[in-house]
This record gives C-alpha cells, structure tokens and sequence, in this order.
C-alpha cells in the first residue's frame, strides 16, 4: 500500500501527519512542489500543469493512490478530471459542511480562510450554494499564512500583526467557527485562539480527506505495504536533502505541538 500525498509545498505535511497515525500499515511518499510555492497566487492553468506533472511522477512510483493536500491545487483539478486517472486521486475542500452539520444548534456565523485561488474558484461557491442556507458563511484570503509557513514562521509577532490586520473589519466576536481552507493555515492554530473568542471551534478536511482515502483503498482491496510507515520525500521531484530532511522534522513537530487544539 504505496500512497502519494502532494501539496504546493509543506502545508499538505498536515494532512501526512494525520494519515500517518491512523494509517500504520501504509507507506508514503510525500512531495512538495517547492519550486512552485504558493500556488494560491498562480493561474489555473499553472497550477494544472504542476499538477499532471506531479501525477505522473507518483505513477511512476506506482501508488495505489493519490491525496492532493491542497485545497487551492483540489479547486483546479476537477472530479472529472481526477477520475481520468487509473487509480483513485483524492481532493481537499475547506470543511464548510463539516462545519455547518457539527455545530448547527450553535448561534453564529462561520469563517472559512483559503487562498486567493479557493477564494475565487467556482468549486468553492457551488458549496456554498450547497450547504450555506442561512448565509451565515463569510470568506477570508490570507495568502501571507503561505509565506510565514514556507518560511518556518511560526512565532514571530509579524504573524499576530497580519492576522489582527486581516480580520480587523470582521465580526470576530459572532463566528462559532473557523474552517481551515488551506493545508498551511493548521500551523497557526496558536494565534487564532488569541484572537478569536473561546468558544470557536476550528475545522479542517485532513481527517476527512483521509477517511476518504481509506475508503477507496478498501473498495479496490489494497494489500499492506511491505515497508509500513516508510515515507519518502521529495521536493518538486527530487528527494530531500539531509538539511531539508530536518527543515521537514521542526514541522512535523510543530504539529506534534498543535494536537491539543
């Protein structure tokens, strides 16, 4: 059982993090499109090459399947264009129903933050015609959340400044929940809980995604792997370096940190 995970960079090390605990029996291999990061700023057409690149690059390893860690990259890469691939690929997109059925009997609004791409990407706001009846759903882009994270960010006062700046002309006092739309957002839960009242729950798709993925790996019967919790990584294609290999650690730490939010 060989599973590829990709993200535009180390966001989708949230969603890894996660399988890896549920999913001992797997091995993985990781990538993160270095090279390219951020793709919330990129074109879709960008984005879909990065992706048929990445796609070929796990069929050649021969995964039984394929996790795109990243909404932003999830909103470009359609479900028909996912299922003209032999083997099952799964997408992300914020949690907003996960959101909306968990806490309905709580008064209040609900806040999704993604990238700028998700933001404006048709993908989201078919959802929200969906499920947000009431429209009680606000939409935030914090694309700068990226940028701390690639950068290891994670407590630096620059972050409390950009978010408070962001969120200064939203009703922060009425959300009863905050929906991490983007893989990199997990690694700030810290400063939303200083922020945002006490009683604001915080939703991301990475259990869901890879309840998902187990879904389908059930259904087409994949054996365990011969080499469980083994796990590869590679950036844009080519394996990590020793230095890289510990940058991957400190973050893999980092949410180590954050499991009691």
């Amino acid at each position: 059982m060989r599973i590829g995970i990709f993200d535009s960079g180390i966001g989708g090390l949230s969603v890894l993090h996660h399988a890896k605990k549920v999913m001992p029996e797997a091995e993985f291999i990781y990538y993160a499109d270095e090279a390219h990061v951020p793709y919330g700023e990129k074109t879709e057409a960008q984005i879909r090459e990065y992706i048929d690149e990445i796609i070929r690059f796990m069929l050649d390893r021969h995964v039984d399947a394929i996790v795109i860690a990243c909404n932003t990259a999830t909103s470009v890469a359609t479900k028909e264009y996912r299922s003209s691939f032999p083997l099952p690929i799964i997408g992300m997109e914020p949690a907003v129903k996960q959101a909306k059925e968990m806490y309905a009997d709580t008064p209040g609004r609900i806040l999704v933050a993604a990238t700028p791409v998700t933001i404006a990407g048709d993908k989201l706001h078919h959802l929200l015609e969906k499920v947000d009846d009431e429209h009680n759903v606000d939409l935030i882009a914090l694309p700068q959340l990226v940028r701390f994270a690639e950068k290891g960010d994670f407590l630096t006062e620059d972050i409390r400044v950009y978010l408070t700046e962001q969120l200064k002309d939203y009703p922060v006092d009425e959300y009863k929940a905050f929906v991490l739309g983007c893989t990199h957002f997990n690694y700030f839960k810290a400063y939303y809980k200083e922020i945002f009242p006490e009683r604001v729950h915080y939703v991301d798709g990475n259990a869901g995604t890879v309840r998902q993925l187990q879904r389908k790996l059930a259904q087409r019967k994949v054996k365990k792997s011969e080499e469980p919790g083994r796990t590869e990584y590679y950036f844009s294609g080519r394996p990590v370096t020793e230095k890289e290999m510990e940058r991957v650690k400190v973050y893999m730490r980092q949410l180590d940190s954050l499991t009691f939010i």
